[in-house]
């Protein structure tokens, strides 16, 4: 167990993508209700310093800039870490680049994952593993154990803050009964398909909105699905919203249908309704959702094949897909919203 200095500074470094770095709040809300008192940094890559824009418990966000000057400004973000002298690095990352950045912080504690490449460079090593009803919040949380921090029993899920004005900039979209669909993922085998969302469209009651939620590149496809449906009440919000406020709208809505994806876990951050849809992914990876009442579904099929990988593939290496072109969409409508709570019950706390 190490003993804290009076005014303790911890750095949490996580530099991969969007849904790694929501989860990793679970990590900062658990680190600042122990110790409510210390200064807390965060190391995240360009592009996702928006998601913890006006974070009440974060001191300061530092960005690496990984696509120009990658190692420059590597180099240049060492500097800044090491002339800080943290009490604590906490290293969410099992790269090479953030565990050298660790190791040479200049921090009294270092703390990270055994599978990072410099692991034995830190003065703590804790276990990467998969098991059982093990979240990678809870794989985050095995981090505090060396500063003697034991994590709550009770689910301390991943959170963000969306400002007043990004809850403003959403309110009129959500003066009627809507729902949300995130029809995309970076990876193909993620994405149940088009078609899929299309016929779910199609089945949705009449009264519900529903909104289409992406980045730019996925609003070609988002269109396209809003056409086909047939429907007149299909909105394209793919690339028109930051990440904070889809969030906000997310909380709001009477369902959200979500792959296993980045829109995933903002839910999760916002305790908002979920169905997520797992191709060919598992939920038992630890990355499902966490929201209260949220849902998982599956193709029903035992695919011998499933799961293919951890972070999915760009195409099905056996050219079927089965594990989402069987997933029945009846499945999936059992989890229509058939009416909006007036007493605004639907708005949950997070």
């Amino acid at each position: 167990m190490i003993t804290l200095p009076l005014q303790p500074r911890f750095l949490i470094i996580q530099t991969a993508f969007i849904g790694d770095v929501i989860l990793s709040t679970a990590l900062l809300e658990q680190l600042h209700r122990a110790v409510p008192y210390a200064r807390i940094d965060m190391l995240v890559r360009k592009g996702n310093e928006s998601l913890l824009a006006g974070h009440p418990f974060l001191n300061e966000l530092l960005i690496w800039d990984k696509k120009t000057a990658k190692y420059g400004n590597l180099r240049r973000l060492m500097t800044t870490i090491r002339a800080t002298q943290y009490t604590a690095v906490l290293n969410l990352q099992r790269h090479g680049a953030t565990g050298l950045l660790t190791a040479l912080s200049n921090a009294t504690t270092t703390i990270g994952f055994d599978v990072n490449p410099l692991a034995r460079y830190f003065t703590h090593q804790v276990p990467y593993r998969f098991a059982p009803g093990l979240h990678e919040i809870d794989r985050n949380a095995n981090l505090l154990l060396p500063l003697g921090i034991t994590p709550s029993e009770k689910i301390t899920r991943p959170k963000l803050y969306p400002s007043l004005a990004d809850h403003d900039h959403v309110r009129e979209l959500q003066q009627a009964a809507y729902v949300c669909i995130a029809p995309t993922s970076v990876w193909f085998t993620k994405q149940f398909p088009a078609s899929g969302w299309i016929e779910l469209i199609r089945t949705l009651p009449n009264n519900l909105t529903v909104y289409l939620l992406g980045a730019p590149a996925d609003a070609a496809v988002c269109e396209r699905i809003a056409q086909e449906s047939g429907r007149m009440n299909v909105q394209n919000l793919a690339g028109k919203l930051s990440l904070l406020q889809s969030a906000a709208l997310l909380q709001r809505a009477d369902m959200n249908y979500m792959n296993d994806s980045a829109p995933l876990h903002l839910c999760s951050a916002m305790n908002a309704p979920t169905t997520a849809v797992f191709c060919s992914t598992v939920p038992e990876f630890g990355f499902g959702p966490l929201a209260d009442g949220a849902a998982t579904v599956q193709s029903p099929e035992s695919l011998d094949c499933k799961p293919c990988g951890l972070h999915g593939k760009k195409a099905c290496p056996l050219g079927h897909f089965r594990c989402a072109t069987t997933i029945p969409i009846d499945v999936l409508a059992v989890r229509i919203p058939t009416r909006r709570d007036p007493s605004g019950a639907h708005e949950r706390a997070a």
